[in-house]
């Protein structure tokens, strides 16, 4: 990165500059969106999987924007093939067609699991939740979908009555026509300790039980991520997902397969989380990771189902010129380096300095995800399970001050959460994890 850290548009140290944007970001903005950390970072420079501060403070970013800056800050490839697309035309609406738009739902269809293959482009997860229930409803003709507990899906009314994590629904009221099952979350299974293969049928069961008591029994979609992210990165037992979408294509409804965080490699391997479990989804959600940090989200569907909605519609700025170029940049990057076989090779490095971790400390409950989307449950010990959200916030703070940049998620507020930039180097991961081990033990002193 560079040297410089001035903030343009402020004077005086790089402290006093520091602390001026901070009272304006107390005083201007609203309050519900907090960022990380007793004393926030305001950061300023990005360089692949590095970030610096507006005090010069490096930090080693191993959550990557929440999972979204897929190729690390500022690839050059998405930064000019930006430029360029901004310097000859900045926006058209879906109104008129250009090239990147059909560049990327083409390689969207070529990439995506099944039978998946017309693309609607919006601004974001939220946003492509809207479009992949709306045609769910379109399709069957029914209304009721059902979503997963522990589950985050946006902040709309919709995707926030889909969500079902109390901290992330602002509003009292249910939003009609939408219940939950239970989530296969292994680690609290409430079934069967340890979770095994028969818990799968007995979730099953929960399934089919709330579609019969709490729909109509006509519902229209299951809608499910592949891993929860917001929820602590819970991942499902095998077999889950195919009894999920057996039962309700059953009743004639659809699954929806959100892989909003786990898409374009993350998992390892696969280009989505769901080919983990060989199953194809009937509508798809996108976001996050696809543009590399410009605002993209994409809902894919089979030919049937899009066809199905037959009333106009439109997207301003979704499928935005700017946003389609940084989409397809970052497309090509993340199939020219194979991102899967990264995320796989670095992934298996990262949790296994994590796992050693864990038998260090009886507090990390448990180490779980895929590729590189890994977690740590913390809890106040081992047999009673109790999160832990306390010590999860001291190793957050401990984590900043070593130069390294993690997240939090977990119903309380308790789970670490781990996804880094999939270009990410065995270097960079083996400097992690000696910066977390030495997070780890100023936060068992706490």
């Amino acid at each position: 990165m560079n040297d410089t850290t001035a903030i343009e548009g402020t004077t005086g140290t790089p402290e006093a500059q520091t602390a001026d944007i901070k009272a304006g970001h107390d005083e201007f903005l609203f309050p519900c969106a907090p960022p990380l950390y007793d004393d926030p970072l305001v950061l300023v420079e990005g360089q692949g999987s590095w970030v610096r501060d507006s005090e010069g403070r490096d930090f080693l970013d191993l959550f990557s924007g929440i999972l979204t800056t897929s190729v690390g800050h500022c690839h050059p490839e998405v930064v000019e093939r930006s430029h360029e697309q901004l310097r000859t035309l900045g926006h058209t609406s879906t109104l008129y067609v250009t090239e990147a738009r059909v560049q990327v739902a083409r390689r969207l269809a070529e990439i995506a699991p099944g039978r998946l293959q017309r693309s609607f482009f919006t601004n974001s997860g939220t946003e492509a939740v809207e479009t992949a229930v709306t045609a769910a409803r379109l399709y069957t003709g029914r209304n009721e979908v059902i979503g997963l507990r522990y589950a985050y899906s946006g902040r709309s009314i919709l995707a926030c009555g889909l969500s079902a994590l109390a901290p992330w629904r602002p509003l009292p009221t249910s939003v009609a026509g939408i219940t939950h099952a239970l989530s296969p979350y292994p680690y609290r299974c409430p079934f069967k300790q340890p979770c095994d293969d028969s818990c799968v049928e007995a979730f099953a069961r929960d399934l089919v039980e709330v579609i019969e008591t709490t729909t109509s029994g006509r519902p229209a979609a299951f809608l499910a991520e592949t891993i929860q992210g917001a929820g602590g990165y819970i991942v499902p037992p095998p077999g889950y997902f195919q009894r999920a979408a057996d039962i309700i294509r059953s009743y004639g409804g659809v699954f929806i397969c959100d892989e909003v965080q786990t898409g374009f490699g993350r998992t390892g391997d696969k280009w989505f989380g769901i080919e983990h479990w060989d199953v194809e989804p009937d509508i798809m959600i996108m976001a996050k990771g696809i543009a590399n940090g410009f605002p993209v989200g994409a809902t894919i569907a089979t030919d049937e189902i899009a066809e199905s909605w037959t009333a106009a519609t439109i997207s301003t700025y979704g499928g935005n010129p700017v946003s389609m170029a940084g989409a397809a940049a970052t497309l090509e990057v993340m199939v020219r380096e194979d991102v899967p076989a990264r995320s796989a090779a670095r992934g298996e490095q990262l949790r296994k300095g994590l796992d050693e971790l864990s038998e260090q400390y009886d507090w990390i409950g448990e180490v779980r995800g895929m590729g590189l989307m890994q977690a740590l449950e913390i809890v106040v010990d081992p047999e009673s399970k109790t999160p832990d959200g306390g010590r999860a916030h001291a190793l957050l703070e401990a984590t900043k001050d070593e130069g390294l940049l993690i997240g939090v998620g977990g119903l309380h507020k308790h789970v670490i959460r781990l996804g880094p930039s999939m270009l990410i180097t065995e270097e960079e991961i083996a400097d992690g994890i000696d910066r977390f081990a030495r997070a780890c033990r100023t936060a068992d002193r706490a």
